[in-house]
């Protein structure tokens, strides 16, 4: 297993982990800062400073993305729904080529409405089926401009409104049965946050391989969790075994970057600075 100690630019930040404390211009400028040389960002947080200056920001910087946040949602309570969620995931294709990721992350939706506590379904079966058709009408272009997608699964408490993909497994039954030759336009982004309980997961981990393997998300499930969504660790602070799963997918060929992504109303609340700087450090002692 590599140590990362000494390898700083093998990590990257989810911009998601400081986004209440600051623009996406500075926060890049922070972590450049600080010799941290990959970002993830998201797209609401693109669009708010322009994605023409951050791309020449980022160019200009040197810095490198280890992905982009992203894709999916692709379920619809009807067609003109449907059709909506292809052209919002063709633009973000087109915005993930534009910076240069090596990879769009889908968060791939659940039943419609559900995320605004109004669901107008609740056939998760048909959600499913919305997400694999979404999925495989997105893969043509995505291939004509040569950017992967990455499915995240998530974990089972967001399966009603974020995403219906829950496992590692179902994942890649999707990237098989949608990319069946593995030419590398469908992959996972694998998030210790949302895969750490599965008992399957080491069988899949090794299953997927480097080819299968775009993104490596890590953040700590604490005890107890006061929020089902914006109550993760810092890496270190909880129950995952994040050495144990490295190694599982470094013995599965993964040698990409290690990104951390937190979503906590308690590290939001804190100065960016001191966040970044937690951020190397755990990196380099627990991840």
């Amino acid at each position: 297993m590599r140590d990362l100690s000494q390898h700083l630019e093998l990590l990257s930040i989810n911009t998601a982990t400081v986004k209440k404390q600051a623009p996406l211009d500075r926060i890049i400028e922070a972590a450049v800062a600080r010799g941290i040389g990959r970002i993830d960002p998201w797209r609401e947080q693109v669009k708010a400073i322009g994605l023409d200056k951050i791309a020449r920001q980022i160019r200009d910087a040197g810095v490198r993305l280890s992905g982009y946040c992203r894709g999916g949602f692709y379920t619809g309570a009807n067609a003109q729904e449907l059709a909506a969620a292809l052209d919002d995931n063709r633009r973000a294709i087109d915005e993930a080529k534009a910076l240069d990721s090596p990879c769009l992350v889908l968060v791939v939706g659940s039943l419609p409405g559900a995320l605004s506590g109004k669901p107008q379904s609740i056939d998760i079966a048909l959600a499913r089926s919305q997400v694999r058709d979404g999925i495989g009408a997105s893969l043509d272009h995505a291939r004509s401009v040569g950017m992967p997608l990455a499915i995240e699964p998530l974990h089972p408490m967001q399966a009603a409104d974020r995403a219906c993909v829950n496992t590692l497994e179902q994942a890649l039954d999707l990237c098989d049965e949608l990319d069946p030759g593995n030419i590398g336009a469908l992959g996972v982004a694998l998030d210790a946050y949302h895969v750490w309980w599965d008992p399957k997961l080491a069988a899949q981990v090794q299953r997927a391989g480097a080819s299968r393997l775009l993104a490596y998300h890590i953040s700590d499930w604490l005890l107890p969790t006061h929020d089902l969504l914006n109550d993760r660790g810092m890496p270190g602070d909880g129950v995952i075994e994040l050495k144990k799963l490295r190694g599982l997918i470094e013995a599965a060929g993964y040698q990409g970057t290690v990104e951390i992504e937190i979503f906590s109303d308690a590290w939001w609340s804190r100065p960016m600075a001191d966040v970044l700087d937690v951020c190397i450090s755990r990196f380099k002692s627990v991840a």
